[in-house]
């Protein structure tokens, strides 16, 4: 089976973070950045890509809410990784209030800012 090239208009398996220890670490050991209603775990690995985890409170809404609010991030991250440097692990923790997708592409595109992600 061949390998597939690495797209960057989408969202592949490879740019996610999965494992719960690299999850762990990312909390522990990862820089922090907030902006209003979201928080930005970032942890350089010297990897060629970008991972992401899209993470929620556990007070957040129902699973309609939660699921909705992961597509939101998943969607605005993909329209933003282009212009962001590579050899990350991230993850994108939302709060409550924030649900529209002009609000969490600006957020996002703050945090990346503080972070100092973009190219």
């Amino acid at each position: 089976m061949e390998a597939r090239p690495y797209k960057t208009e989408g969202f592949s398996r490879i740019e996610r973070v999965k494992k719960n220890g690299d999850i762990q670490v990312l909390f522990k050991k990862g820089k922090r950045v907030s902006a209003d209603g979201a928080k930005l775990f970032v942890l350089p690995t010297g990897r060629g890509i970008n991972r992401i985890a899209f993470t929620l409170p556990r007070n957040y809404g129902n699973a309609v809410q939660r699921n909705r609010s992961k597509r939101l991030s998943r969607e605005a991250y993909r329209r933003l990784k282009s212009d962001l440097k590579t050899g990350y692990d991230m993850i994108l923790l939302v709060y409550s209030g924030n649900d529209s997708f002009e609000q969490r592409c600006a957020a996002l595109r703050c945090l990346c800012g503080k972070a100092g992600l973009f190219l």
